[in-house]
């Protein structure tokens, strides 16, 4: 038996070799021990330390049985039904069982999981060798959430066999050689059993187990061993080192979350958010692929040192061809992602007169340990001062402030470039895993700009930026533009070690790794959470991204939206509904005029109809004029535009000339006028 279970394999081990019996049993059971007491604390410490104080109960087994098997097996192309079936027994006991440290399930699962990915491989070798009908009208379900389990292998074959058959159609679209794509799948699943199964070990099983309970709870919650711990603190210290991208795992693939400003994807532009990173290979040698690999198995492959060149085999997550981007790790330099402002002369670009003035703050970035030694330091909120202090005397009409694609940073800098637009007063609240509520106030009197203001986001806005735009549409002193609503994550959360003595750190024992639980929840001063929901823009303009299922909405287990009680602030009088109502009307005139934004609905239209899409084509007539189609909408005028609006100022420009950002400058003049009425009449 190649892959018996956690005991037998201690058995085998026992009487392979008497003479070291005791020796090699009283390891194992000591690792087996110290897996218990791991799990039996990570346990006790979800209920106790997250932020929504849950329950490990007979719901909450239920739920991780299902996690743990979809996170094992996210396309159903290795388990049968009859395996899935018998896992059931468990399904309201596992709280039972780990409360008492005992996750025998997870190796029981995961033994069945490596026998059938042995087996699977096999079959997939043998359909890589076969030869496949490209005329016939086939097709398979797109979703796998729409695939039941297979019920015998002949049917689970005849899956893979539709599998296999797509991924080389992909390869004949790429116009890769028969024999070239033959041999790179083959390389795909030796190292899918090579790095899932041959090379897992009980720790990446009790990590892959522990995470997906912490995961029932919320999505940003986790469970990170010794190992792990180790991987992701140099991963921290060379954050500023790589290609400044955040990557995410999802149904087997690397998915792109975020770009970070500054960095190696940033400058070159062709790594977007939602892009499927397929294989990873250095400056010379062949190209690894990654589909199934783990995550922090991919983030070690895309590291390296600064001035080196890594590849990436992207699939574009708005359609297209696969290609390969060549991006050189460089340093992610501060200056690199610094605010930046101009004054844009409006009748230049839309034709109507008038000033505005534009501040891009592509993350709220702070120098910590300059602000603790004192003196000048690096901060956001002092250069958006800065640029304030620059418009001083040019006769701006409005101030844009740009927060597209701005990830957050630093809680204080979103609460101190608030105060730079609105009095004191209160500008988040805060809840804590005790419940406790409590509002950050901006302490300094008065403001540094008091005319109309108008916030710029997308769905790729978040944590920080939710806060900025949360406050400044809360007090009516701006108008917030942009996508439907920002990212909506409204939590934070924080590393604890796995200890007995977690509390104070008065008790240290053995490395059990760390526990990342989400502890604390931001709220508007309106009372509404950021969480999941977001902030929605009073105006929406048409936008791709907005389509994409990127936002703390599409999370699974994410924390829902709640309300609590307002804090106690003053509403401003430069935005109310009636105002908004006209100026969206205006703004839709004029968009359902434009022809560049009808071309950009057109394509969304595309878009939409593709991604609802219940099944693929394995016809390469047919997927080819689906690829061409996808192409041609992929390198549509107005796509490449509206992108280059989404991704904020580049090297050369702070606004970027093109249609979505008049419009944006139309509706920031519509919005002065209207303003400077409301605070002449307030004044009367």
């Amino acid at each position: 038996m190649k892959y018996p279970s956690r005991t037998a394999r201690m058995l085998i081990v026992g009487l392979a070799a008497v003479a070291v019996t005791t020796v090699t049993v009283r390891q194992l059971c000591s690792s087996e021990l110290d897996d218990q007491e791991t799990a039996k604390l990570v346990a006790q410490m979800i209920p106790q330390f997250h932020l929504s104080k849950p329950t490990i109960d007979d719901e909450a087994s239920a739920q991780l049985l299902d996690a743990y098997i979809e996170d094992l097996d996210p396309q159903k192309l290795y388990f049968l039904k009859s395996d899935v079936e018998a896992f059931e027994r468990y399904r309201t006991s596992l709280d039972d069982s780990l409360l008492k440290g005992n996750v025998d399930f997870a190796y029981q699962v995961f033994d069945v999981f490596a026998r059938r990915v042995e087996t699977q491989c096999e079959v997939a070798h043998r359909w890589i060798d076969a030869e496949h009908d490209f005329t016939l009208d086939e097709e398979m379900l797109a979703d796998p959430d729409d695939r039941e389990w297979a019920s015998t292998p002949d049917e689970l074959n005849e899956r893979w066999r539709k599998w296999i058959k797509r991924e080389l159609l992909q390869f004949r679209l790429d116009e890769t050689e028969l024999e070239e794509a033959r041999e790179n799948l083959h390389k795909r699943y030796r190292n899918i059993k090579l790095m899932r199964v041959d090379q897992n070990q009980d720790i990446d099983t009790l990590e892959l187990y522990l995470t997906e309970l912490a995961q029932v709870f919320d999505p940003h919650s986790s469970y990170m061993s010794p190992n792990t711990w180790e991987d992701f603190q140099i991963q921290f210290r060379l954050s500023l080192d790589g290609i400044g991208a955040s990557l995410r795992a999802d149904d087997g693939y690397t998915i792109v979350h975020e770009i970070v400003p500054g960095g190696a994807a940033d400058e070159d532009g062709r790594l977007q958010p939602g892009d499927k990173i397929l294989a990873v290979g250095q400056e010379t040698g062949e190209l690894v692929d990654i589909y199934e690999m783990k995550l922090s198995d991919v983030v070690r492959l895309i590291r390296g040192e600064r001035g080196t060149t890594v590849r990436l085999r992207v699939k574009p997550a708005d359609g297209g061809e696969t290609k390969v981007y060549d991006l050189v790790r460089q340093k992610i330099e501060l200056a690199d992602q610094a605010v930046r402002g101009e004054i844009i002369d409006t009748e230049d670009r839309i034709g109507r007169k008038g000033r505005v003035g534009v501040i891009h703050v592509p993350s709220f970035y702070r120098d910590f340990d300059g602000a603790q030694t004192g003196g000048d330091f690096k901060s956001a909120t002092a250069d958006v001062a800065q640029v304030l202090e620059s418009f001083r005397g040019e006769d701006i009409d409005a101030v844009v402030i740009d927060l597209r694609s701005n990830g957050g940073g630093a809680l204080s800098e979103a609460i101190e470039m608030s105060g730079l637009f609105i009095d004191q007063g209160p500008v988040v609240q805060v809840k804590d895993e005790r419940g406790r509520i409590h509002a950050l106030n901006d302490e300094d009197p008065g403001v540094m700009y008091s005319g109309p203001l108008v916030v710029l986001c997308n769905r790729l806005s978040a944590s920080a930026s939710e806060i900025f735009a949360g406050v400044i549409k809360d007090y009516r002193r701006g108008l917030i533009v942009g996508d439907t609503t920002t990212h909506g994550k409204g939590t934070v959360q924080n590393l604890m070690d796995v200890s007995p003595g977690r509390l104070f750190q008065l008790v240290r024992g053995a490395d059990r790794g760390k526990l990342k639980l989400t502890i604390q929840q931001f709220y508007r001063v309106n009372g509404d959470s950021t969480q999941n929901e977001g902030v929605r823009s009073d105006i929406v303009l048409p936008s791709l991204l907005d389509h994409g299922d990127l936002g703390e909405a599409f999370l699974d287990n994410a924390l829902p939206f709640d309300h609590i009680d307002p804090a106690p602030y003053s509403q401003g009088r430069l935005v109310n509904p009636d105002l908004v109502a006209q100026l969206q009307q205006r703004s839709e005139q004029r968009v359902a005029a434009d022809e560049e934004f009808q071309d950009l609905q057109d394509v969304i239209s595309r878009y939409l109809e593709r991604k609802n899409r219940k099944t693929i084509s394995l016809n390469e007539a047919q997927a080819r004029a689906d690829r061409e189609a996808e192409v041609r909408d992929a390198q549509s005028e107005a796509l490449e535009e509206a992108e280059d609006s989404q991704d904020g100022a580049d090297q050369d420009e702070v606004f970027p000339d093109n249609f979505y950002d008049k419009e944006v400058l139309s509706i920031t003049l519509d919005y002065a006028a209207a303003a400077r009425q409301l605070m002449a009449a307030a004044r009367r």
